[in-house]
């Protein structure tokens, strides 16, 4: 009973949600008159696709349909759809599925973490090489908290830019992040300056942690990669191997069901597959030709022949440009990403 349990928890993990299931357990959340308003602006074959959904749908836990419908909040509220009426929008919404009490403590619980969402607004938008000219200078504790609030695409950006030193010791500490202090905060906000303008919370906020930064890695190359784990290793073994464990590689597309990869590969240019392929392990590169037809693994084999020595760079470009189109796959819910046998459910 607790190995169901446990695998039952692992199922409905919000972070493994796709974004299919995300739209069936909020329509069946508030119910099917506002599901209806909810999905007014959908295709017919995407209604069909969350209706199909909705269908499957098990016990979800509590915590699960509160996370989903948090942020499904956080997107309707948000700055961008402010102009739009979102705010009243997603309360007409909330307040016809749970009436007008539930819907203010709902709203509630949720103010401080849209409150810190929209604190870093102007710095997400920044050019990350502006960004990390500004931040070179600064205490590699503000520097990290200031990143944990970015976008992991942007921190990537900005992670090629810094000395390989202050970039792991700045992971490091991302990586130890839990809860962040009012006394920390104040530390980005001497150090942006007044003309970020933001307002500070006094509330403590989650951010960072081991997944945040194996998020950031998959999108660097694996020269610096490796770099970051060898300084979080000297400093914490065990840290480090929990980011090793939470980051997809591109020898890991080895895992993916041929379905999951030929998918991917309908994404992938075949010059950009053959430089990926140039430093990859034989094994993968018989996975990945075994669910390719015959006439596009002879053209695959002519590419790679054709391009000779190549630049270890150039070879880490493209593989991190396929991860990166295998971690969209996956979030649209088009692919799956399996680690081993713990991940199936029967």
């Amino acid at each position: 009973m607790i190995a169901l349990s446990k695998s039952l928890q692992d199922r409905w993990s919000p972070e493994r949600l796709t974004g299919r299931q995300k739209a069936a357990i909020l329509c069946t959340a508030v119910g099917a008159e506002c599901a209806a308003k909810i999905t007014a602006g959908l295709t017919p074959g995407e209604a069909e696709i969350v209706a199909l959904e909705m269908a499957q749908l098990d016990r979800v836990p509590q915590r699960t349909t509160d996370a989903v419908l948090t942020e499904w909040l956080e997107m309707t509220i948000g700055v961008d759809s402010i102009s739009m009426g979102g705010l009243e929008y997603a309360k007409d919404v909330l307040e016809k599925a749970f009436g007008g009490i539930k819907t203010q403590q709902v709203l509630k619980r949720i103010q401080g973490q849209l409150a810190d969402s929209d604190r870093f607004g102007r710095l997400r938008r920044a050019d990350p090489s502006l960004l990390s000219s500004t931040l070179r200078g600064e205490h590699p504790q503000t520097i990290a908290l200031i990143l944990a609030h970015l976008e992991a695409s942007q921190v990537a950006a900005i992670l090629r830019e810094l000395d390989p030193s202050l970039g792991g010791d700045v992971m490091y500490r991302i990586a130890r992040m839990e809860k962040v202090s009012p006394e920390m905060v104040s530390l980005v906000e001497r150090a942006i300056g007044s003309e970020a303008d933001l307002t500070f919370a006094a509330g403590m906020a989650t951010v960072g942690g081991p997944q945040a930064v194996a998020q950031i890695l998959n999108l660097v190359s694996t020269s610096i990669e490796k770099e970051i784990l060898e300084q979080v290793s000297d400093r914490d073994q065990q840290l480090s191997d929990q980011i090793k464990n939470l980051m997809f590689v591109f020898e890991d597309l080895i895992m993916l069901d041929d379905k999951s990869l030929q998918r991917l590969l309908r994404e992938v240019d075949v010059k950009q597959l053959a430089l990926a392929l140039k430093a990859a392990s034989p094994e993968l590169k018989q996975k990945i030709m075994g669910v390719m037809s015959q006439r596009a693994v002879e053209g695959l084999r002519e590419e790679i022949e054709f391009l000779g020595a190549v630049k270890m760079r150039d070879v880490e470009t493209a593989q991190t440009d396929i991860v990166s189109k295998v971690r969209s796959l996956e979030e649209a819910g088009e692919i799956f990403l399996s680690s081993g046998a713990e991940d199936l459910v029967y």
